[in-house]
């Protein structure tokens, strides 16, 4: 294949040709995090004023660490490692290669390396290398018990720099630009998120002139169905536990799975219109009793024997079903009325006796249930626009951290 004019082959790919490929150990200062003390929880080390990062705090960083687990006292400084406001810390044990700029001076334990440039190279700019490269770094990692990394591995590894720092420093500048635009809309959906959910139980907070019934006056349930092994995989659309997780409603079979069942299974636990599926059993109490809404009939689709359907027997309007079962309060008192055993279960003798309270015009309940969709759609748009933004930060990164767009 011929070379791009002005580009060179590299053992870390097509850089240019005033870039040069450097290893880590030659272009910054590497240490190892520390704290000796045995047993590691010793209180007496703990409670000062000392901020002590831990490696899930640099996991959750997203580049920038602010947050800290633990802090030190003067003992616990004694016996550990203390670093700089703008070190770099890398995760080197189990969640290996995450990186995180400190925002304040911080100590650290040995399953972090501090990382700081010396000379020519710009932190920021190592960091969204480090990033960008983080499945090399683990493949660098020794496997065991859990997987480490350690200096003697690290210190190799292979970084292509810009011939200045200034070219480092405009890259790093781009791409923390991005990261801020990201930052800014993640906030702007978790506040639009919180306030929903505010409204949402509002809104859905009984009133003196609203119906109060259990759920076995309002609707009748039933269980899925259940299947030996081999009848998965082959016959008909089948809704299961992980399609109602994550989703507040189903409109099509696409993605279902298959499920081999006869004419009877199919009328039986057939899907309509306007069914609500809450989910029977969860590893987590937080997961029984979720709920989904079916937007249309789903032609000779079933459900799981992990899944019991509620069909109302029409005083509920759709748009204001797929709302009613969410609010912290009604969540509540399914969690609290399930039985814990491996699992979180919720029976169908449960479910019929949780109250509902609701409109008892259609009209009122639809148009509650519009309010808080509008605020979903809003949501999910600034949602899709987050995507769209980290994959433009990707493109950015693969382009000026390779040298394919020069900026100065």
């Amino acid at each position: 294949m011929e070379l791009r004019a002005g580009y060179k082959n590299t053992e870390v790919g097509l850089i240019p040709e005033d870039w040069e490929v450097h290893r880590l150990g030659d272009i910054a200062f590497l240490k190892r995090g520390k704290f000796t003390p045995r047993p590691r929880n010793n209180p007496i080390y703990y409670g000062g004023e000392i901020p002590f990062v831990q490696t899930g705090d640099v996991t959750k960083s997203n580049g920038k660490i602010i947050n800290y687990t633990q802090t030190l006292n003067e003992e616990g400084l004694a016996v550990s490692a203390l670093f700089k406001k703008g070190t770099i810390l890398m995760t080197i044990a189990a969640n290996i290669g995450y990186t995180g700029i400190l925002e304040i001076d911080m100590a650290c334990p040995d399953s972090l390396v501090a990382i700081d440039g010396l000379g020519k190279t710009d932190n920021v700019f190592l960091n969204f290398y480090f990033s960008f490269r983080r499945e090399k770094l683990e493949e660098l990692a020794t496997t065991g018990a859990q997987m480490n990394l350690n200096i003697e591995r690290l210190s190799p590894f292979k970084i292509p720099l810009p011939p200045t720092k200034a070219e480092q420093t405009a890259i790093a500048s781009a791409l923390s630009d991005a990261d801020a635009l990201i930052s800014s809309l993640e906030k702007l959906i978790a506040k639009k998120s919180n306030i929903k959910e505010g409204v949402m139980q509002k809104l859905l907070q009984p009133k003196e002139d609203w119906e109060v019934k259990k759920l076995g006056d309002v609707g009748e349930f039933k269980n899925g169905i259940n299947k030996a092994a081999e009848d998965f995989g082959y016959g008909y659309p089948f809704v299961n536990l992980m399609d109602v997780f994550g989703t507040s409603k189903i409109n099509t079979t696409l993605h279902l799975g298959l499920i081999n069942a006869n004419d009877n299974d199919r009328k039986m636990y057939a899907l309509k219109k306007g069914d609500v599926l809450f989910i029977r059993s969860s590893v987590k109490p937080e997961g029984v009793g979720l709920t989904c809404l079916i937007e249309t009939d789903l032609e000779n689709t079933v459900y799981s024997g992990f899944i019991i359907r509620f069909r109302d027997n029409g005083n509920l309007s759709d748009e204001f079903k797929e709302y009613c079962f969410s609010t912290s309060h009604f969540r509540n008192r399914v969690i609290a009325s399930s039985s814990v055993s491996a699992n979180t279960n919720i029976n169908q003798d449960a479910l019929k006796n949780l109250v509902l309270s609701y409109p008892k015009s259609k009209v009122e309940q639809t148009r509650i249930a519009t309010i808080l969709s509008d605020m979903d759609n809003e949501i999910t748009a600034l949602a899709t626009k987050l995507e769209k933004y980290r994959k433009v930060k990707l493109g950015m990164m693969q382009n000026l951290l390779k040298g394919k767009i020069r900026l100065v």
